[in-house]
């Protein structure tokens, strides 16, 4: 099952590892605990629209950024779960045993 704040910890953490910046950098930058950045990034604590909104901010990134990036990985994980749809043949007619 998709868990959305699986996705965007890991969303924040792929951005701020992009940057070569520390848990320690962006909790200090964007007025989080280290240890709340961390639990957000792991995907164990759910991030306020406040919270997030700091912490975009202290990433240099506008929260439509963000989301953006959100978006396309929820996209992407739910076309890797989609169900398969398989062709199917059409049902053979039988015929009775005593139509023969």
């Amino acid at each position: 099952m998709l868990l959305m704040r699986q996705e965007l910890g890991e969303v924040l953490r792929e951005i701020r590892q992009a940057q070569g910046r520390t848990l320690r950098d962006v909790a200090s930058s964007s007025a989080v605990s280290l240890g709340y950045l961390s639990e957000i990034e792991r995907g164990g604590k759910e991030a306020s629209s406040e919270l997030l909104a700091a912490i975009c901010a202290g990433l240099g990134l506008s929260l439509s950024e963000v989301l953006g990036q959100l978006r396309d990985r929820v996209e992407h994980v739910e076309t890797l779960t989609a169900p398969v749809s398989l062709p199917v043949a059409p049902a053979r007619e039988t015929v009775s045993a005593s139509a023969a």
